[in-house]
């Protein structure tokens, strides 16, 4: 097992970053601010009461006796919102002199709150996990039609691309590398990961981002979830939390690229003191930046809800639709100087000669999911938790086929007279229609004040059918619209269970244990649209345990090391790719964080150190099927190390800075690169193998930079410099110095004014430039080497990103 030892001057920037974290708070006025929060009606304490300062966001949460402490806080106006769920929130406003402290009475407003749901795959308070927290009002900021990736790449570690160029249709995002097949994402604690492709659609949930509460981003192996293996990074979503009073909410944004965005909000506030009803309704349009790149997505959300003092019930509704003309292809190499936008789908030559487009070249899809989610209160200590879902998906992607041969499709050749003709031009679709649903669950019991334990799990099956149809062609053969060409299906069950403890034997430490059982059974039937047969079925057994500590030294100073495994099964693709005497096996993922954290009222910083170690990671060698498709190959070692770093900074009162900063080396420890070989005749020969020893992970940077410098002269006015540097990274695994992506530094302005005019309760303003300096870029590509008669070629698709551009909002308050 190869180390990555890092270099003189990375530890000469970490030993800086240690020190200016570890020293920062001298200079700063040591007022400081205690409380007590209890319960009205009992006067017991309540544990875990969150404050929160709305100038700085500077947060803590009452201990086992319902107290908390704020050190080290400057002279001047605060205004503090605490909160406890089942309880009323409360506002506190003063000007800071002296050392002062509160006895805060907290009235219940008989409801359990709904945060109890998810807690179970969430990394809570005093527990040991990398991760970062993203609520609602921040994504609020910058919410103007482009998709989730892009809303959150301020976090550490994230890299974000768009086929589009413009972050409106399919986009995709990085975490530490590690693509969406690969990060496990939920909403509400329900899996949204594909079960086959184990991939992630944001573009078919439009505009989730309007109706949602909150995000935690989990790096690294992460808690137990449900659904898919956390391979590196899990993402957490929570929909809109119960709103006490009545309100209706409209957005509406444009800007460049005919981008356009209408949303509207509106709930009844608690009817009754027990029943509430929200909904939303959105439509988003764009031309994108690359040439047809256009989308046109429709969603609606709608959430009724029974709030009981011990018992929730929430009926959840969320739909989506899209229509994209497909821009996956990207644009070749040596079109990127001279016409950056052109996009060869859909592109054939007509009978005059003439280079045209198939104008619906498009790709469809519709997906409606429903969540009934249950919690009770057992007793005051332990509660309940269950929800079950469905989801119905269903659509198509449409090509038009030139000269397609009739052999391709199971299909006659068509005589005419003495001729025998054996292509036609034609349109296929190729389809699918799959149904997902299953029931999750959790139970939450704390012992004493020192153990807790979590109980939880889900049963999940997906049922899906794969199948094309050819719905035109020039020349009929022996097909008919009802015929598929071909047909399979997959069917497949997932189970898990795990049991989570945290024990504080004394106030200092936390010891965290996590185990789970996850069992995975998965079955393919039929034909691909190659005509290959692929019946299979595979069965997993996995046990995922993870560990850690938790040090909390003192109000300031945090740390916490821990350890977990994560196992993954091949996907759709890994298996009816390759051929039937080279199933792929399993992954397996060893995870190790350490990090540290540190907080004063003026300043505060996470630092965080991982090594995930793998085994049997599927990557891409260029290998070849006995038909002459990539396949995704297991090698025996490979790893990711490196640091992270997540600082906020108030350089003046008025002035915040948040920085990211991500170093860390991504490497296979030996691998062998193959490469198809043509002869003079354009006969395919074989493969041309080459052993190249440790080579970079592909889309995998070194290293990743953020930084959000945010002024606010005044509190409804805000104005912002988001910033991200993303280093070179490799767009196969050869690490070939030709076949990269360069690095980036894209900088993006925005401006947020809030003002409060009758008979609105508020109308805000926004305005995003994005691509401020015009920087052209690439942010994804693939490339296909081969050898003919000897010589190297290349073939590529590349991703240019949008130039300059802006996009402007209202959002009105009723």
């Amino acid at each position: 097992m190869k180390i990555y030892s890092f270099t003189f001057s990375e530890w000469v920037t970490l030993v800086i970053l240690f020190f200016v974290t570890f020293f920062s708070e001298s200079g700063f006025a040591q007022f400081s601010i205690k409380g007590t929060i209890v319960d009205q009606s009992s006067g017991k304490p309540l544990i875990g009461a969150h404050i929160r300062s709305e100038r700085n966001n500077i947060s803590v949460l009452s201990d086992v006796n319902g107290q908390f402490n704020m050190s080290g806080m400057k002279a001047e106006k605060y205004s503090f919102q605490v909160s406890f769920i089942g309880f009323q929130r409360q506002r506190i406003e003063f000007i800071l002199t002296r050392d002062t402290s509160f006895h805060i009475y907290m009235k219940s407003i008989a409801i359990l709150g709904e945060e109890v749901n998810i807690v179970a795959t969430r990394v809570q308070h005093q527990q040991p996990g990398t991760y970062s927290m993203i609520s609602g009002n921040d994504i609020k900021c910058v919410n103007l039609g482009r998709d989730m990736p892009y809303l959150l790449q301020t976090t550490p570690s994230i890299v974000t691309t768009s086929d589009a160029g413009n972050g409106v249709g399919y986009t995709g995002m990085n975490i530490r590398g590690t693509d969406l097949t690969r990060i496990n994402v939920t909403i509400n604690g329900i899996p949204v990961n594909d079960a086959e492709s184990q991939g992630v659609w944001f573009v078919d949930l439009p505009d989730i981002a309007s109706s949602t509460e909150n995000i935690q981003i989990q790096r690294g192996v992460g808690t137990s979830t449900n659904g898919s293996g956390a391979f590196g990074a899990s993402v957490n979503i929570k929909t809109s939390d119960l709103r006490q009073e009545a309100y209706g909410e409209l957005d509406l944004s444009g800007g460049c690229y005919s981008t356009f965005k209408s949303t509207l909000r509106f709930g009844t506030g608690l009817i009754n003191e027990k029943i509430s009803i929200d909904g939303r309704l959105s439509y988003i349009t764009s031309q994108g930046y690359i040439d047809r790149a256009s989308s046109n997505l429709k969603s609606y959300f709608l959430s009724a809800g029974y709030f009981g003092k011990n018992t929730t019930l929430k009926l959840i509704t969320y739909s989506g639709s899209e229509k994209t003309y497909q821009s996956w292809e990207g644009v070749p190499k040596d079109s990127l100087a001279t016409n950056r936008t052109y996009n060869p789908a859909g592109e054939y030559i007509d009978s005059t000669g003439k280079i045209t487009y198939y104008g619906n070249q498009t790709d469809n899809y519709q997906q409606e999911n429903y969540q009934l989610i249950f919690s009770q209160r057992l007793l005051t200590n332990w509660n309940f938790n269950l929800a079950i879902h469905y989801t119905k998906g269903r659509g198509y992607y449409e090509n038009y086929d030139q000269e397609a041969s009739f052999s391709d499709y199971g299909l006659q050749n068509v005589i005419i007279g003495d001729d025998t003709i054996t292509s036609t031009d034609l349109v296929n679709r190729k389809m699918m229609d799959n149904d997902f649903y299953g029931f999750t669950f959790s139970s939450n019991v704390s012992w004493n004040e020192k153990l807790k334990m979590t109980i939880g799990g889900g049963w999940n099956q997906y049922s899906g059918r794969h199948f094309g149809k050819i719905i035109w062609a020039e020349l009929a053969s022996n097909g008919n619209n009802e015929q598929d060409w071909y047909y399979n299906t997959g069917l497949k069950n997932d189970f898990n269970v795990f049991t989570k403890f945290t024990y504080t034997p004394i106030k200092l430490i936390t010891l965290y244990a996590d185990l789970q059982y996850r069992y995975v059974g998965y079955k393919m039937e039929g034909t691909l649209d190659n005509l290959r047969t692929i019946d299979q079925k595979h069965d997993f057994n996995f046990l995922n345990p993870k560990a850690g500590i938790f040090f909390q030294i003192n109000d300031k100073h945090q740390a916490y090391f821990s350890f977990g495994i994560a196992n993954r099964e091949p996907s759709r693709n890994n298996y009816k790719d390759t051929d039937p005497d080279r199933v792929p096996t399993y992954e397996t993922l060893f995870d190790y964080e350490l990090g540290y954290h540190f907080k004063i009222p003026t300043f505060q910083a996470n630092i965080n150190a991982y090594y995930m170690a793998y085994t049997n990671q599927l990557v891409l060698t260029g290998e070849i099927n006995k038909v002459g498709e990539a396949i995704m190959v297991n090698v025996p070692y490979s790893y990711r190390l490196g640091i992270e770093l997540a600082a906020d900074l108030e350089l003046f009162k008025k002035l915040q800075w948040n920085i990211t900063a991500t170093l860390s080396k991504n490497k296979i420890t030996d691998f062998v690169s193959y490469i198809d070989n043509y002869d003079s005749t354009g006969a395919f020969s074989g493969q041309v193998s080459e052993y190249l020893g440790e080579t970079d992970l592909s889309f995998s940077p070194n290293i990743i930079l953020g930084s959000e410098l945010t002024y606010k002269p005044l509190p409804s006015f805000s104005l912002s410099l988001i910033s991200k540097y993303v280093g070179r990274q490799f767009i196969d695994n050869t690490s070939n110095k030709s076949r990269y992506l360069g690095g980036y530094f894209v900088n993006n302005f925005s401006a947020r004014y809030v003002i409060k005019i009758n008979p609105f309760k508020e109308i805000g303003f926004n305005i995003l430039i994005n691509n401020i300096f015009n920087q052209k870029y690439e942010s994804n590509a693939w490339i296909y080497q081969y050898y003919y008669n000897n010589v190297h070629y290349e073939e590529s698709g590349y991703f240019p990103q949008a130039l300059i551009n802006v996009l402007i909002g209202i959002t009105i308050r009723i």
